[in-house]
């Protein structure tokens, strides 16, 4: 047991993808062509396991062995190269050692490993120490990671310090004014000096005593800009208006808004003119005139909620619909995966503290041009190019885990967001209202705290979001950054899922920003909080840093002394951590104790005054016309030229390769992919989705769309934000929605405010836009936030205000933007403005309505909103998904075919239905299918617009690796056996199939669910569906007797099974580097191993496996051996895709062999579609093995083009399989392992794409036993 073992792991040179990929970046973006070659290992330093358990380890889960060589202490070098390694910064999250422990813990129960882990770079080549350095700052972030030596350490168990007493700060109450400023600077808080002097009267009149150290740090969170708003609750004295040609109306809506406010606030001294005012006027005076009669009222505001009437099995029920929009902009900016990743975390936790189940997510981002040089990065920040892609993989990498279908991606260019990026998560989520109950915390009422443990990583996190930001900065923020935990989030969202838990739930409040003080302290006047209850990561925190950090992944529940027992239950059922902390009190004070004392002890009254009352003039810029982009015609020299060019733009090019990282089909109700057509390459402008109904026939869907651009904007905050609102309108309605029932949300996004007048114009003009497209349309924003410290030195973000509709609708109503058919005819429809260039919102409405008509009544078939591009970029974007051609009208004027378009729709409408369209519009062309865009003399065709539309970001979010094209068939010449044969077709034609001896007139299916699994539920809804019976439970380790406990509860459920299903997901994350390692260390333990052995042998039953499942039959030999055996060096396996990344869109498969039970439903050669979505997909064999496979018809399936054509291409292979192999059986096909999720399909999924997506596999497997 005793002393540190180290082992160090290495891909094989043939699938080490990571290292290639670093090669390439250090070469080309860093410019250090005389490297020859990086090598990337990881290190594993273990303590605490016993010799027996370490070998176990180290071959199945520090290393595979058909894909990793495993080097024990040291490993060979060459002389001459460079090595450094990179550890995280000790407190913040490491997922990879947190899934190895567990793993282990698998193998031998009751031992308990301590596990550190660091990647270890070798760098080969001539190379000179500053390029060493620059090597070096590419691959560590100072902010969550530091170079660690090569020295192993002697132990590992880290033994922390006994923190001080929480210390008081004496004399406090009377100090004088100099020697408190003094103070206050000293301590580096976000609040103001006048906040200061106002705690200081507080403590000496109505206190009479000193603060602690912990309660200036709440009182900082409490009442910093990100909990409390404080420069939207800042009270606008004196506005003033500039000149400039749209004075009279921006004054206009000012004056309309004095006037509003006056009215609904009659008689009430205390409520001012602020920014938060502004924001919820049109709110409150729509909802006064009757027109916001379906938003559910409730103390509680975790997201906005609006009651929907919807129909489950012919029965009308009521569901609560959630939405809500969050940034994490300063988070992202210094620590891009991790901040990205926990803004769609925070995002989640909203509408999951309000009891709803988070299934689709939007992600809307800003960022500088990320295709220019590492040279031209900016001192004290990161690159472009690194930020966007981090960040793309860190919220992507939470979406995927978590199980939430992310609808939409899109990112935002601009060259003023290289002050501070953006990153905004905008979620749906639903509940029936039956299963969420709204009360008030009653004296005596516990509060549980579930999920999560806290740690350091995230103290100040609310703060810091509100500091003003330099280029030191970076470096003292690093414990600002939270470190997302996917696993534990899934299973609180599990929990929540089940009513009769949701029921217990009196009131909830998740841990976003300011930790436990914040999110207990929301809960109720009056509570007592025991800190030293608190769960923590690790020893050593004193009380102030348990008071405010922010670990990720924590609710506070309230619930009834009495219920108290029976919550705690269904938690431990969910593997889920949860502690009574505190205790609801008469008395409005909050209180935390700590070791025994008091450290907080605040009044209610005190806290909830929010800081010192904060004032400021204004003084409002007017644009001028002169510099307006809402012209009606454009410069156009060169038609073909300006074609290509708008293509090529940023913000019209494709972003494919970034959007594809986001996994857009779990939840098995994505009504869109994100991109349609027959290739895939129609971009959708919203997201619609399934209601998530878990049982029953439901035909509700919900639609989710943004509006902004930077560019309108930063001439006129105020046009800016009137089209964000009427863009996201327009687009909700060219996808079939109704406009009157839309609902919004604003995220707005400024530069740091300071007594200047003039920095307020920009969020007082783009709220007054705002406000008065609201009342146009007759449509309210219920919700919002705010992030106002755009500010980096002397650069500002472009004034952002970005509006995100909501609609429900009915699966019928829907409609995809791809062109559909040769014939039909283009047209145009044009909004009326006026003039101040602002739309007529009466006549926007009536062509919006008839718009709808013209959808729901067929003539209008695709549409698409065109934007500050025009027309031109929007038809070529409706062509490319189904490779249609466009020939334009000889008389359209180009300079208006390419002049900014907003809030103007494009429609497809068949030839014969033109004269019956109710909108107004223009004929400006007509779908062909002969593959050009064809304007007058202009001829481009088609692949050269495409090309052009692809290239400008392939470099940042590459669509193809380059990999080398292999093999696609496999021919074994004259092997036919008694089993059947490969024949001319590439197909096995099997003579018999294996017959079920035990047959049973309703088979039972078992999915065991692991941390990290998220197709649970979309794999029983497809088992059910095909009428078996499903058993789910999950797997339980917080302690050695939940390990045990599981394993006899796993046994138990194979046993009374027929056929066992390895679902889809994460297991523990896919870590410690590698797919499924926990579900087949799980497996693995013997008395699950027998019970499987004895199913598959003794009961002539099936197991199936998808995805993440897929991998764990491989490793477990499962597939292609029919046995638990294990792998050898030889094996074949599922490795890393090979363009790196995580991958997702629909895939086409061809069904190669009808020898398994499996396939009987399906046709031999035929091809389906279904959703891929992984990282880890790429199935590789030797020569020999894939011989055998395709002899012994064990190959299922093979990745090919939408004609059937087996392809190595990876537009079609988009993992680089060899022989393009997507699914293989064990030798009697009575085991299917595959990679596509042929569960995600359902009435109205994925309508944007074309192909059969049902293979029956799940209805041939209960067949089987019939």
């Amino acid at each position: 047991m005793n002393g540190v073992k180290r082992v160090y792991v290495e891909k094989k040179p043939e699938f080490a993808v990571q290292a290639k990929d670093l090669r390439h970046e250090i070469r080309g973006y860093l410019g250090i062509k005389t490297l020859d070659n990086v090598r990337i290992l990881i290190r594993y330093d273990v303590e605490n396991l016993s010799d027996d358990t370490f070998e176990k380890a180290c071959n199945g889960i520090f290393s595979e062995p058909p894909v990793d060589v495993l080097y024990k202490e040291e490993f060979p070098i060459e002389e001459g190269n460079r090595v450094f390694s990179v550890e995280f910064l000790p407190g913040q999250f490491d997922q990879r050692a947190d899934s190895a422990v567990q793993c282990v813990q698998f193998i031998k129960e009751d031992e308990k490993p301590v596990i550190k882990t660091a990647t270890t770079y070798v760098v080969e080549g001539e190379i000179t120490d500053e390029e060493f350095e620059a090597i070096k700052n590419h691959c560590i972030n100072p902010v969550d990671s530091r170079e660690t030596g090569m020295e192993k350490p002697e132990t590992l168990v880290t033994v922390f310090d006994e923190p001080a007493d929480v210390m008081i700060f004496d004399g406090f109450k009377d100090m004088a004014e100099d020697v408190l400023k003094e103070l206050y600077d000293s301590l580096g808080l976000a609040m103001t000096f006048k906040d200061f002097l106002h705690i200081q009267k507080y403590f000496k009149e109505e206190e009479d005593r000193d603060p602690s150290m912990t309660e200036i740090r709440v009182l900082d969170t409490y009442w910093s800009d990100h909990c409390r708003h404080t420069t939207f609750s800042t009270e606008l004295k004196e506005v003033t208006f500039g000149e400039g040609d749209y004075r009279a109306v921006i004054e206009g809506t000012y004056q309309q808004y004095l006037a509003d406010h006056s009215e609904i606030f009659k008689g009430r001294e205390d409520k001012f003119v602020c920014l938060m005012d502004l924001a919820l006027m049109a709110m409150r005076k729509l909802k006064k005139e009757g027109k916001l009669d379906d938003q559910e009222e409730s103390d509680e505001i975790n997201a906005c909620s609006i009651v929907v009437p919807v129909t489950v099995d012919g029965v009308e029920e009521e569901w609560l619909v959630n939405f809500k929009n969050e940034t994490h902009n300063h988070p992202t900016e210094i620590e891009p995966f991790g901040g990205a990743a926990t803004c769609l975390g925070g995002a989640i936790r909203d509408p999951l503290s309000g009891r709803t189940y988070v299934y689709q997510a939007m992600r809307v981002t800003g960022a500088a041009d990320p295709t220019v040089s590492v040279k031209d990065t900016m001192k004290g920040k990161l690159p472009q190019k690194k930020l966007v892609r981090e960040a793309a993989h860190g919220y992507s990498s939470y979406g995927n885990q978590i199980g939430l279908a992310t609808g939409a991606v899109k990112e935002i260019y601009h060259p003023n967001y290289v002050a501070k990026r953006m990153e905004i998560g905008a979620v749906m989520g639903a509940a029936p209202r039956r299963a969420v109950i709204r009360e008030t915390s009653d004296p005596g009422d516990i509060i549980i705290l579930l999920g999560g443990r806290t740690g350091r990583d995230g103290c100040g996190g609310a703060t810091g979001s509100s500091k003003v930001h330099t280029e030191e900065s970076i470096e003292t923020c690093g414990a600002e950054v939270q470190k997302g935990n996917p696993p534990t989030e899934r299973k609180i969202q599990r929990l929540f899922r089940r009513e009769e838990v949701s029921r217990l739930i009196k009131k909830c409040n998740d841990f976003g920003a300011g930790g436990v003080s914040v999110a207990i302290g929301e809960l109720a006047a009056g509570l007592k909080v025991d800190l030293d209850k608190v769960p923590k990561k690790y020893a050593g925190l004193d009380g102030t840093e348990i008071a405010i950090s922010e670990s990720q992944e924590r609710m506070a529940v309230v619930v009834d002394p009495k219920d108290v027992e029976e919550f705690m239950g269904y938690a431990k059922e969910e593997n889920l951590e949860a502690v009574e902390v505190a205790v609801v009190t008469e008395s409005p004070r909050l209180v935390l104790s700590w070791r025994g004392k008091e450290i907080v002890n605040l009044s209610r009254a005190f806290l909830d005054t929010n800081g010192a009352h904060q004032e400021t003039a204004v003084a409002v810029d007017i644009p001028n016309k002169a510099d307006s982009i809402l012209t009606d015609k454009v410069e156009v020299d060169d038609v073909k030229e300006k074609w290509l060019d708008t293509l090529r733009d940023l913000n019209v090019c494709s972003q494919k390769g970034l959007v594809e990282m986001f996994d857009g089909s779990i939840g098995a109700g994505s009504v869109f992919m994100p991109h349609g057509g027959k290739y895939q390459m129609t971009e959708t402008q919203a997201m619609v989705a399934k209601l998530p109904v878990l049982t029953g026939d439901c035909d509700t869907v919900t639609m989710m769309s943004y509006g902004f651009d930077p560019y309108l904007s930063s001439w006129s905050p105020y046009h800016g934000a009137v089209y964000a609102v009427t863009e996201s309108v327009a687009k909700i309605v060219a996808a079939g929605g109704d406009y009157k029932k839309i609902r919004f949300t604003f995220q707005e996004y400024f530069r740091r405010m300071t007594e200047d007048p003039h920095r307020w114009s920009h969020p007082v003009t783009a709220l007054l836009g705002a406000y008065s497209a609201q009342l146009g349309f007759g449509l309210p924003s219920i919700g919002g936030k705010d992030s106002m410290s755009g500010t980096f030195e002397d650069i500002d973000v472009p004034p952002t205000l970005v509006s995100f509709a909501v609609d429900v609708a009915k699966e019928k109503d829907i409609i995809t933007p791809e062109l559909k058919k040769a014939g039909n005819k283009l047209v145009w429809l044009r909004i009326d403005t006026d003039e101040n260039d602002l739309p007529d919102y009466g006549k926007v409405m009536e062509q919006y309505g008839k718009f709808s008509d013209d959808i729901h009544s067929g003539r209008i078939v695709s549409a698409y909103v065109p934007d500050r591009h025009g027309v031109i970029a929007a038809v070529s974007k409706m062509a490319f998904g189904n490779g249609m051609g466009v020939k334009i009208e000889h008389n359209m004027d180009p300079r208006e075919l390419f002049a900014p378009a907003f809030g103007d729709l494009i429609a497809e409408v068949p030839a014969d239905k033109v004269g019956e369209l109710r909108i107004t519009y223009t004929v400006i062309g007509e779908v062909t299918d002969n593959g050009v865009f064809a304007y007058g003399n202009t001829v481009i065709a088609l692949d050269e617009a495409v090309d052009a539309w692809k290239e400008t970001l392939e470099k940042v979010f590459k669509t193809n690796s380059g990999a080398q094209d292999g093999p696609t068939a496999f021919f074994v010449a004259g092997k036919e056996t008694e089993e059947g044969g490969l024949e001319e077709d590439g197909c096995f034609h099997a003579k018999k199939v294996h017959i079920c001896s035990h047959k049973i007139a309703q088979p039972t299916v078992f999915i065991p669910v692991f941390p990290g699994t998220n197709c649970e539920y979309d794999s029983k809804k497809a088992f059910e569906r095909a009428g078996a019976k499903v058993i789910t439970k999950v797997f339980k380790n917080m302690d050695a007797a939940d390990i045990v406990d599981s394993v006899g509860v796993f046994e138990k459920a194979i046993n009374e099974s027929q056929i066992i299903m390895f679902p889809g997901g994460f297991s523990a994350g896919d870590e410690p580097d590698g797919s499924a390692k926990f579900f087949a260390t799980a497996f693995q333990n013997a008395k699950i191993k027998e019970a499987v052995q004895k199913l598959l042998n003794e009961r002539d039953g099936l197991a199936l496996g998808i995805c993440n499942g897929f991998q764990a039959l491989v490793k477990l030999g499962l597939v292609p051996n029919g046995a638990i055996t294990g792998q050898t060096a030889d094996s074949p396996t599922l490795t890393y895709n090979t363009i790196g990344r995580h991958i997702s869109k629909m895939v086409y498969t061809k069904v190669v062999t009808n020898k398994s039970p499996w396939l009987q439903m399906a046709e031999l050669g035929g091809v389906y579609t279904n959703p891929a979505s992984h990282g880890e997909g790429r199935f590789v064999a030797s020569n020999e093995w894939i011989g055998r496979l395709f002899a012994n018809g064990q190959v299922a399936t093979q990745y090919c083009d939408p004609e059937g054509n087996i392809s190595m291409d990876e537009e079609w292979n988009v993992n680089g399989s060899y022989y393009a192999i997507e699914g293989i059986t064990s030798p009697d096909g009575r085991v299917l392992g595959k990679m596509a999720h042929s569960e995600r399909r359902g009435r109205s999924v994925a309508i944007n794409i074309y192909g059969e997506q049902d293979m029956k596999i799940f209805e041939s497997g209960v067949a089987y036993f019939k």
